[in-house]
């Protein structure tokens, strides 16, 4: 269904619109939502239209914002307007509005300034890196592997379960004091978000029309209000999830929904506890505080591409002791900005340069200000002074590929949270891995490469898989080198074995056979921005004659592990809800779930999938011995349970991957 003619709907008009039709007429809500896209007629006046028979249209006008955001901005010409099935299947046809925007303008709703990566499926959709990317624990939540552990260890054994079903380690990660008291406005609307969110999670996606995404919507607009945006976001990215999901989107991944449905009940079981402090709670707008005077050195840039139409560009950047730091330009725009915003101007302390620039210079600022995932701002008091790059063989930038490089993946990894097990929306602030690698060859849909002196080998695949944005082409055109030794940055995928996505490449200080690259492009490459041609590598005379049998594709503990079995059915009840997951655990399949994990070692896993199937098939009947429906919170904490111990024990997998 496409929905481009119809401008964004605010969460709450959606909401609204829903909870006024009769029980008869929600029964026929998605029906007519179906077509109602290909109906909208834009208007001269820039309203849309978008007619019912002759008797009936429907009237959006958005306001200045080109967003619906007041109820008298949707009218029907119907004599039951407005509580008429037209309007409400108009309002659900149309794309979600985020519900806020940040200090940089950014939408709240989706991960805010997120490079443009993603999974395989391609699409403009954010990562993977993703984790990824939200409330709490999860797959995208930076964490070493000692706290990874001790979560799948707590989880596995059947540990301690907290308010609403998380597990008790999820709220005392952040390593601090005692977090702020929620107010009791706060606390009530997070346990309404629970129980909607339990809700959607037992319809599933096959139940989980419009009705239940109005009860959705409705629970994240009350969450805005009573100052909690985080738990916000992540509810959008569910509803959105959902849609995308019932209308088998090209871009949609039924695993990217089960995350989001991770980090939703998580969040919201944090909050809902009441001890949750202020980073649980998020900021509607990036806080910055007072950095002082800073040398910063640009190391890369990479195309910033968000599912909601943002593009621009994210500046990474070094500073003088090793701290990560980034400059970022996102608007609305899509592809086309994020391909043109690599030469943009840099809008920071009056200083004269671009994006390209900088990510070749440096900067010395007076004044700074820094947000706490290292974004740097714009204030009236800050003033920047261009100053001269240095080469990636130069401190301080040299110190990153000269750490081991499992080392330097923990501490990638780690520094994508803000602390407190949270994996953060933003990983524009956090740190790069750095390593020399030597080209080995494709192997599939990616590169092998195997890190020099004695390294692991790993697998390289695109930042964003686009097709037009260079990164495929530039890794495509690496590979067909074999034996050529390289400087990479880029970060680790949290989600997949050994793999890196690189951001850009260099010539390995004193290789004979490494890149060539052009004077000004002062020895780095952006692989989302620059274009690697013939004349930029070595000829075929001057590479090494290969020495043994090619080097197949490695290993995969994450794939060779029966966790796929967990991942499998916490999946199926996010597509089939309750009722899915109660069918795969009756008779023989219970047992083919759970033996080959025990078999493996992974006995907290099994009891956690025993536990959840048994209460998805769980029937409760009343004093006189009649079915009655059974509560969707009991579920809810079984499902999380097991997602939250999956999570860790699959990061936890990854990290000794790269071994």
């Amino acid at each position: 269904m496409s929905t481009e003619v119809l401008p964004p709907v605010a969460p709450e008009v959606l909401a609204d619109a829903v909870e006024q039709l009769s029980a008869r007429l929600r029964k026929k809500l998605d029906a007519a939502i179906a077509d109602c896209a290909a109906r909208a007629a834009p208007g001269a006046d820039g309203s849309v239209d978008v007619p019912f028979g002759e008797d009936a249209v429907v009237t959006l006008r958005p306001g200045p914002s080109g967003t619906v955001t007041d109820a008298a901005q949707a009218v029907c010409t119907c004599l039951l307007a407005p509580r008429c099935l037209h309007r409400a299947a108009v309002l659900g046809a149309a794309p979600i509005a985020d519900g806020g925007e940040t200090e940089s303008g950014e939408p709240y709703g989706e991960p805010r300034g997120e490079p443009a990566r993603g999974g395989d499926g391609g699409g403009d959709q954010v990562p993977a890196m993703s984790p990824v990317s939200g409330m709490a624990v999860g797959s995208g939540g930076g964490r070493t592997e000692s706290a990874a552990a001790a979560s799948a260890g707590t989880a596995g054994s059947g540990g301690a379960v907290g308010s609403r079903g998380v597990p008790g380690d999820v709220g005392s990660a952040a390593g601090e004091g005692p977090a702020p008291v929620l107010t009791v406005a706060q606390v009530r609307a997070a346990s309404a978000l629970w129980d909607a969110s339990a809700e959607a999670l037992s319809a599933g996606v096959t139940a989980g029309g419009a009705v239940v995404q109005a009860e959705l919507l409705r629970a994240a607009h009350t969450a805005r209000l009573a100052g909690l945006p985080r738990a916000e976001a992540a509810a959008l990215r569910v509803v959105r999830g959902l849609r995308a999901a019932r209308e088998r989107s090209n871009g949609q991944r039924l695993g990217e929904l089960a995350g989001a449905f991770r980090e939703l009940l998580a969040g919201a079981a944090l909050l809902a506890s009441g001890s949750a402090g202020a980073v649980a709670a998020g900021t509607s707008r990036r806080a910055y505080e007072q950095g002082g005077s800073l040398w910063v050195y640009g190391l890369c840039r990479e195309p910033v591409l968000s599912a909601t139409g943002y593009g621009g560009v994210a500046t990474h950047l070094l500073g003088a002791e090793g701290s990560f730091f980034s400059v970022s330009d996102v608007r609305p725009g899509g592809l086309a900005r994020a391909k043109g915003a690599g030469a943009a101007s840099v809008a920071l302390g009056g200083a004269v340069l671009d994006h390209a620039g900088l990510a070749r210079g440096g900067l010395r600022i007076v004044g700074a200000t820094v947000s706490a995932d290292g974004r740097l701002g714009a204030g009236r008091g800050v003033s920047a002074t261009p100053v001269r790059g240095v080469d990636w063989s130069e401190e301080p930038v040299a110190a990153l590929f000269a750490k081991p490089v499992r080392e330097a993946m923990v501490s990638a990894l780690g520094d994508g949270t803000d602390g407190s097990g949270v994996s953060g929306a933003e990983p524009s602030g956090a740190a790069l891995l750095g390593c020399d690698v030597e080209v080995v060859g494709a192997a599939g849909d990616h590169l092998l490469v195997r890190v020099v002196d004695g390294g692991p080998v790993l697998r390289l695949r695109p930042a964003h898989p686009h097709p037009e944005l260079p990164h495929t082409a530039n890794l495509r055109r690496i590979a067909e080198h074999p034996g050529l030794v390289v400087r990479v940055l880029g970060r680790p995928d949290p989600e997949r074995a050994a793999t890196l996505r690189p951001l850009a490449v260099g010539p390995v200080p004193g290789a004979s056979c490494t890149l060539r690259l052009p004077e000004e492009w002062l020895g780095r490459a952006d692989l989302g921005y620059d274009r690697l041609q013939g004349s930029h590598f070595p000829s075929a005379a001057e590479r090494p004659a290969p020495v043994g049998p090619p080097v197949a594709d490695g290993p995969d503990p994450l794939a060779d592990a029966p966790l796929w079995r967990v991942r499998r059915l916490l999946e199926t009840g996010v597509a089939g809800g309750r009722r899915a997951v109660a069918e795969a655990g009756r008779g023989t399949d219970t047992a083919a779930l759970v033996a080959p994990l025990r078999r493996a070692g992974l006995g907290g896993a099994a009891r956690l999938a025993e536990a959840l199937t048994a209460e998805a098939d769980r029937r409760p009947r009343d004093a006189f011995g009649r079915l009655t429906d059974a509560s969707a919170d009991g579920y809810a904490r079984a499902w999380l349970a097991s997602a939250v111990h999956l999570a860790a024990a699959e990061r936890s997998l990854v990290v000794a991957s790269w071994s």
